[in-house]
């Protein structure tokens, strides 16, 4: 037995106010609300630490710890601008765990306090990605810095 706790369309995007684009040393993100964003990364180098840009804000509630969130994501990397992972892509928005250790912690602590209905610019930096062993089976290397687009479209209690 199993309890529905909600459902997302293929296209679920965010649904809130328009804050900002990123860019300013920064990828910039365009593209429409309902679907894949589009990631513009700048030639300069990437930050050394984590960056979490609200690009979208949200009127719902504040993700916590602990809690379950259903996002649509797409993660590139900085260096090369590949797309190595996109709930997009899938037309399957996406449930995660938050602030338990089971992801990267550029999630795991960047996602904390967003609220739903968020779109938010992460770029994170080797030791908020993956760390030094990288994700060999989708082509990340330990000295890659990674940027996401994450639509927080809803978070539970479990």
């Amino acid at each position: 037995m199993f309890d529905v706790i909600g459902s997302y369309a293929g296209d679920a995007g965010p649904h809130g106010k328009a804050v900002s684009s990123g860019g300013g040393g920064l990828p910039s993100v365009s593209g429409g609300l309902h679907s894949q964003p589009v990631i513009t990364i700048p030639t300069s180098p990437p930050p050394d630490k984590l960056s979490v840009t609200t690009l979208v804000q949200g009127a719902g509630p504040a993700v916590s710890r602990g809690q379950e969130v259903v996002v649509q994501y797409v993660g590139e990397i900085w260096a090369s601008g590949r797309v190595f992972d996109s709930s997009w892509q899938r037309h399957l928005p996406s449930p995660f765990p938050i602030g338990n250790g089971d992801l990267i912690p550029a999630w795991d602590t960047g996602l904390v306090g967003v609220k739903v209905g968020s779109r938010v610019l992460i770029v994170a930096p080797p030791a908020s990605g993956y760390g030094a062993s990288g994700a060999p089976n989708v082509g990340i290397s330990g000295s890659d810095t990674l940027v996401f687009v994450v639509d927080v479209l809803g978070s539970y209690n479990m």
